[in-house]
């Protein structure tokens, strides 16, 4: 998985998230020459197209989608501290194109945060995902055991022949559609970043009781995605002016790396499924998470 999937493609004039600190956009507002461009130099976590990251072999992607504020139109974003220059309609679109010529795939696309959406537009977002990728939807009443199976053969076919290539999961209350996925129901997925607002990697790979501790909430069918970004806050950030989130997690990797290594998949309690990270690309991360599953 790609951790904020879309943030090679922020927009360096896009005004900053209304839901970014009063601290944060009052600083912007008041010293943008300076201010802005550590603001993108934090927000970018990836630099690999979408197309990229899914022929890089990423099967998990991170939407955090929003409308602008004082925006008239419906078009919707994406957003990390600040809005993307293309619009989650066309990325829709550019996911399907890559689906059309890998049929025996299957991609989840977690649709998060809805910052500004309204019901009327999150209405219309579901209406956009249901008319671009129409029948290649996973119905929710199927398991997500019988989807995964490596082992049941009739599963592949269920994949395969009925094109069931799509999982969308949405972290949103209202039930608005049947063949969307929620947090709440039984077919979803779990997101845990165990190294949120952290910077100390050496610190949370020696923390066995931390780890447990956020491993043990994984569920029967159900997911549970191993967020392994590493986050920074605003004091950090201040500290570390000529920093960057990219210099950050470079510097991390390799202890990412023995970690990742040392994790097994599958259904039980202790297992991961979905691992997802920032700059795919950068190392053997991808390779690393797909190779777990020698370990089944």
């Amino acid at each position: 998985g790609s951790h904020d999937t879309m943030t090679y493609c922020l927009d360096e004039n896009s005004a900053v998230s209304g839901n970014e600190s009063k601290v944060v956009r009052f600083l912007n507002k008041c010293m943008p020459c300076i201010v802005h461009p550590i603001i993108m130099k934090w927000s970018i976590t990836q630099v690999l197209t979408v197309t990229e990251q899914l022929e890089a072999g990423v099967r998990y992607l991170d939407f955090r989608i929003a409308h602008k504020a004082n925006d008239p139109s419906t078009n919707l974003y994406f957003v990390h501290m600040v809005y993307t220059t293309v619009t989650v309609q066309d990325i829709l679109w550019e996911v399907l194109r890559w689906l059309e010529t890998h049929p025996q795939e299957v991609v989840i696309l977690a649709c998060r945060n809805f910052d500004g959406l309204t019901k009327k537009l999150h209405c219309l977002l579901i209406t956009c995902i249901k008319e671009i990728f129409q029948c290649k939807l996973c119905p929710r009443n199927v398991s997500m055991r019988c989807v995964f199976s490596p082992f049941v053969r009739m599963i592949y076919y269920l994949i395969f022949d009925s094109k069931f290539l799509e999982i969308f999961c949405f972290h949103y209350k209202s039930n608005l559609h049947p063949t969307v996925w929620r947090r709440e129901l039984n077919l979803t997925v779990m997101s845990v970043e165990l190294w949120n607002n952290s910077r100390d990697t050496t610190f949370l790979l020696s923390s066995e009781e931390y780890l447990m501790c956020h491993l043990l909430i994984f569920v029967s069918e159900k997911f549970f995605v191993a967020g392994i970004n590493l986050t920074e806050n605003l004091r950090y950030i201040l500290i570390h002016p000529f920093g960057s989130l990219k210099k950050m997690t470079l510097r991390s990797l390799p202890c990412l790396r023995i970690w990742i290594k040392q994790q097994y998949p599958g259904p039980k309690k202790e297992c991961i499924n979905i691992v997802a990270g920032d700059f795919i690309g950068s190392d053997d991360f991808v390779k690393d998470v797909i190779e777990l599953n020698t370990k089944i």
